[in-house]
């Protein structure tokens, strides 16, 4: 076991909602604190398909880990991807060989894409959860539109304007009426060989209704909007399979361009690292404090934990448990501190909100629940304020208020990642 020292060491696994929330709760601890994420950048997960369908830069939603603990004098930060952790020995290791010994853990790695036992889907259907997903998602959107320009077999054409969203969660259900709109409003008038409002948006969502975790009538209107932008919203309807341009629904199978996965999650590998019991989710099943059972100096919080609300439901995957979570697990460990006894973790759901596409969202508050305008109004305002940085804010407003009043997205670019350069490069020139 590491040997303390006269200042307790603090180490936080993760730069997300839960891992900062918890960093800054401990601004005013006695600690040493150090934050390790695998990236420099936080990201508002929220608006990636804002960044995946050329509504914003991806500078826009992010914004540097360092920067945000600028004025936290107890507060270290590393880049790095950790591999293993000893529990025992009260250390960690990361890729690179550093080891790094800790006093107390504070695990907030989040989430993968899971693909329900098809890790193989992936290289057909990625998801969104990096800023490198909404990139490639983008190239891959834009592209299709240019591809589709010079082809001049018409089922090629329709293959490659024929774009999958599956999952009917507010990511997919978000991506899929953005997708819509490019199609019908923004990229409308760009092209000559073809007409982008030919485009097909297909949703696929397992369950009977999209949103399903929303009061039915929100739903509705949900896959209303939809259906009136031009989206094909199939529920009920499983994947069994995705393979190179094919999504296989039963004994049906979509050809598609474009295909984007927002089906699920699977909870981050450290997970299993603990030695600690996990869900089927590989998540970790912790104490109503927060902690790891067998060891109070660790906590894990938002997407890694398992942990169910007062009425017996598990907690969602979503930003606002994990920055509540932050916040208990932050207080809990200065409580340890202060030789007190921790406090159990009381999630207050804030309400739900999803936006279909202009002028168009839902909003499931505690005693209230609206649609149309004023909930996309809302949902315009929340995004807004919970961005890091007012500079992001006012740009993001100004990114926002230009799409609104031009219909247009300023941020259509198509970029290559290196291997696609090389290969671009390779190409002959006229």
């Amino acid at each position: 076991m590491s040997t303390p020292t006269s200042v307790p060491r603090v180490v936080v696994i993760g730069g997300g909602f839960g891992g900062l929330t918890a960093a800054r709760a401990l601004r005013h601890a006695p600690v040493d604190l150090l934050l390790i994420d695998r990236r420099n950048h936080h990201v508002f997960q929220p608006l990636l398909y804002q960044v995946a369908t050329a509504g914003l830069s991806p500078g826009d939603i992010a914004a540097p880990i360092r920067w945000i603990l600028r004025h936290q004098s107890n507060a270290r930060v590393w880049m790095g991807d950790v591999v293993s952790i000893d529990t025992g020995g009260r250390h960690l290791r990361l890729a690179d060989g550093t080891d790094v010994p800790y006093d107390y853990l504070l695990v907030a790695a989040g989430a993968t894409h899971a693909y329900f036992g098809h890790d193989e889907w992936h290289q057909y259907a990625p998801g969104l959860k990096t800023l490198e997903d909404a990139l490639d998602a983008r190239r891959r959107v834009l592209l299709a539109f240019e591809q589709a320009e010079r082809e001049t077999d018409k089922a090629a054409q329709r293959r490659l304007l024929t774009f999958v969203v599956i999952g009917g969660g507010p990511t997919g259900v978000e991506m899929a009426g953005s997708l819509a709109e490019i199609a019908r409003h923004t990229l409308a008038h760009d092209f000559r060989a073809i007409d982008p409002e030919s485009a097909r948006v297909i949703l696929i969502e397992g369950g009977p209704n999209i949103l399903g975790v929303y009061p039915e009538d929100l739903s509705a209107f949900a896959r209303r909007a939809l259906e009136r932008l031009g989206v094909n919203v199939w529920t009920g309807s499983v994947v069994t399979s995705v393979t190179a341009g094919k999504v296989h629904v039963g004994g049906e199978t979509i050809e598609a361009g474009t295909i984007i996965w927002a089906a699920g999650v699977s909870a981050s590998p450290l997970g299993a690292k603990l030695g600690v019991p996990l869900d089927r989710a590989g998540r970790v099943l912790v104490n109503d404090d927060l902690t790891v059972p067998g060891h109070p100096e660790i906590f894990v919080i938002g997407d890694l934990a398992a942990l169910k609300a007062a009425d017996g439901r598990w907690l969602p995957g979503v930003a606002q448990v994990a920055i509540q979570q932050g916040r208990r697990a932050g207080a809990n460990l200065a409580r340890q501190l202060r030789g007190e006894p921790t406090q159990p973790f009381r999630y207050r759901n804030l309400g739900n909100l999803a936006t279909i596409g202009r002028n168009k969202a839902v909003a499931d508050l505690p005693g209230w629940k609206f649609k149309g305008y004023l909930a996309w109004l809302f949902w315009l305002f929340v995004h807004v304020m919970n961005l890091v940085g007012f500079r992001n804010r006012l740009s993001v407003l100004t990114q926002w208020a230009f799409s609104y009043i031009t219909f247009q997205r300023s941020v259509r670019l198509i970029t290559f990642d290196t291997a696609d350069a090389d290969a671009d490069d390779a190409m002959p020139r006229s």
